[in-house]
């Protein structure tokens, strides 16, 4: 989201009836960057006051490309072209110097206050962000399914940014062009309806992406150009049409007003579950175009009038900053919390608010108006050698965190001392500190996990046909399966400890948010997930011709049918479609035996072992809690006529009132509620001896 800031000038506000260049300032524009800097930090700070308080990021997409494309159309003529190098030096002057003081700033602190667990990821996001590719980076996670617990990195905020630059990559190409016809073919109204038609065609395929993709895939569609362009599109529209039209005097006053009541109407009706961008990002662009095109309007009433004011305006030249500022202050002083929301320390809410005005206001006037008004940064040479440097300075302060993350991820296996489970079964008293190093280390537990992720037999959700993985010898006597969804494939280090100690051969069936019933499910992203039943479907036909003795299964128990929000109906829903699949593996003579989930824990354990090493209490989870939900699968074990096994291996994750996040300076969790493979491995001998004892 890139602030442009003004020019020093202000030209006449009152624009006469039919104008040939869109003027260099408008006061009611800085008035609206107020407005929507305001929605982003609110909404941020408090999700419950504005929860649409997002669209604030649609509004100065708007104003960018009216911004831009202004700018564009007034060297085109009054020079004739479009240069392409004093286009990027102005982007560079205006953008890079505060950027770069933030990313930096924020890779120190990183260092400084955030928890180890923190310093791969922000390294990795520092450098796209240098790069002006966050939003690539963002888009595929949220596609990766082992991602969708990751704390947000304090970076993440220059997705924005990197939308807007990826954009002006292409868009003066549209005026370089149209420069070029203006020169051959004279200034008619042919050449610009040329130009309106190129604006338009960009406008309406991504508009069009946008819709399409926002339908299928509605969390990537959030950060791909692909899906913004055209909002930015909007604004550049915008701008050619006020070069030739204005809107007439009386209506500018209900226009301007209609326009910030959109705004408003969006920041308050939409929220987490709206499908956004798509054509509900409509309202915010409209509403923020209809604010532009109306201006100041006639009289003391106008929206434009209040936009125009001192306060507006001035909140409205440091928007650039307080926008880069208040995200990395939010989440380091989350981070240094490990709390996911300011609901517990409203206070800390307020002092962020301050801090991130204070010092918006003192970039503004030690950064960015010493580089437009001295002149710095002014010719291609300069431009880009800056830029250069920022770029390796930046890079380099995220190299120094990866190597710090390097560092802490090596911590050898010793397992004299990286006991796990046994620690539990001796009857140790529950682990309250870290003294000795932990295994795997804070920096590596959350990227311990089964091999079957590696080996790419974890099925994702789109995928309907089984792609099993196969471990244990070739010629063994004796062939078992695991099957469910993550929380099955948990489960499998140690299904392969007693595969490999008994001669077993295994086959891995797991799907990500799958679990092994009829039911319909639903996908992490909230729509319905058929291909999980299809998949279910093939997986039973697949372990009827395989054959094998037992059928190992496990799933999430907090896993509910599409559409039930009641959950003991759910439950009850999930154990008789449980019970249908495993009914028809036990007519072919397979036996099915059913893991007990593991208990959930706490968000971010990994994060607050790191924080309370040396008092691990606020780690843990009291036993009711990890273990409230019942789960299907032992309803569906105690169902009349059904022989399904259950084993329970509850007590070793849980003491008698408590369930730790560390036992045996072993990591139990790698996050809320997944095993790190590490944990798993080590439960293989009391798993096995729990598998004898049922059957």
């Amino acid at each position: 989201m890139s602030l442009d800031a003004p020019a020093p000038a202000e030209a006449p506000t009152t624009p006469p009836p039919r104008r040939s260049d869109p003027p260099r300032f408008r006061p009611e524009v800085q008035g609206l960057r107020a407005v929507a800097v305001l929605l982003v930090v609110v909404y941020h700070l408090d999700e419950k006051l504005l929860p649409g308080g997002y669209v604030g990021v649609d509004v100065f997409f708007v104003i960018s490309g009216f911004l831009i494309t202004s700018l564009l159309i007034r060297e085109v003529r009054s020079r004739g072209a479009v240069s392409l190098g004093r286009f990027y030096v102005r982007r560079v002057r205006r953008i890079l110097p505060a950027a770069t003081l933030v990313l930096v700033a924020t890779a120190v602190a990183t260092a400084v206050l955030l928890p180890a667990t923190r310093w791969e990821q922000t390294a990795v996001e520092l450098a796209a962000s240098a790069a002006y590719a966050e939003n690539l980076v963002l888009a595929g996670q949220t596609v990766d399914y082992l991602a969708a617990e990751e704390a947000p990195s304090p970076v993440q905020h220059f997705w924005s940014l990197a939308v807007e630059e990826q954009f002006y990559l292409l868009w003066p190409l549209l005026f370089v062009g149209w420069a070029a016809l203006r020169a051959r073919a004279g200034r008619t109204r042919r050449t610009g309806a040329v130009l309106a038609c190129a604006v338009g065609a960009v406008l309406a395929a991504s508009f069009a992406c946008s819709v399409l993709l926002t339908a299928s895939e509605p969390t990537a569609a959030y950060f791909l150009p692909h899906t913004r362009v055209w909002e930015l599109a909007a604004g550049g529209a915008l701008a050619a049409a006020l070069t030739r039209w204005e809107v007439p005097r009386v209506l500018r006053a209900p226009l301007g007003w209609t326009g910030l009541a959109a705004i408003g109407a969006a920041a308050f009706s939409y929220g987490a579950g709206t499908a956004f961008p798509g054509t509900a990002a409509a309202l915010p662009v409209l509403g923020a175009a209809a604010v532009i095109a109306a201006g100041r309007g006639p009289g003391r009433l106008s929206a434009g009038r209040l936009l125009g004011t001192g306060p507006a305006r001035f909140v409205g030249d440091i928007s650039y900053a307080l926008y880069l500022w208040h995200w990395p202050l939010m989440v380091i002083t989350l981070g240094m919390l490990n709390e996911t929301g300011f609901d517990p320390v409203p206070l800390s809410g307020a002092l962020v608010l301050a801090a991130s005005f204070l010092l918006a206001w003192g970039t503004r006037i030690a950064v960015e108006d010493p580089v437009r008004e001295r002149g710095l940064l002014d010719t291609g040479r300069s431009a880009a050698v800056f830029a250069l440097v920022g770029v390796l300075v930046v890079a380099g302060a995220g190299g120094a965190l990866h190597v710090r993350a390097q560092q802490a991820l090596t911590t050898p296996f010793d397992p004299s001392v990286h006991v796990g489970p046994e620690a539990l079964a001796s009857g140790e008293p529950t682990q309250t500190e870290v003294v000795d190093p932990l295994y795997p280390s804070v920096v590596g537990a959350e990227d311990d996990l089964p091999d079957l992720y590696s080996d790419g037999c974890q099925s994702t959700e789109a995928e309907t046909a089984p792609s099993p993985c196969v471990y244990g010898s070739e010629d063994a006597g004796t062939t078992v399966a695991i099957v469910g969804d993550s929380h099955a494939a948990h489960w499998s280090p140690a299904l392969q400890e007693v595969a490999e100690d008994r001669g077993w051969r295994l086959y891995t069936f797991t799907k990500s948010s799958c679990a092994f019933t009829t039911e319909l499910l639903t996908r992490p992203n909230g729509d319905a997930y058929p291909q999980c039943q299809e998949w279910n479907e093939n997986v039973v036909a697949e372990l009827r011709e395989l054959g094998p003795s037992i059928v190992f299964t496990s799933s999430r128990a907090l896993a509910l049918p599409h559409g039930v929000d009641d959950a003991v109906t759910g439950r009850e829903r999930m154990a008789e479609g449980m019970v249908r699949l495993w009914t028809r593996l036990e007519e072919s003579g397979i036996r099915v035996v059913a893991l007990r989930d593991t208990p959930k824990t706490r968000a971010r354990v990994v994060e607050c072992i790191d924080l309370h090493a040396r008092a691990l209490d606020p780690c843990a989870q009291d036993r009711d809690n990890a273990l409230e939900a019942a789960d299907p699968q032992v309803l569906a074990a105690s169902r009349p006529g059904n022989d399904a096994l259950v084993i329970d291996l509850s007590d070793r994750f849980c003491a008698e009132d408590v369930c730790p996040a560390v036992v045996g300076n072993v990591i139990v969790y790698r996050d809320s509620h997944h095993l790190t493979a590490t944990y798993s491995r080590l439960l293989g001998d009391d798993l096995g001896s729990r598998i004898d004892a049922a059957l």
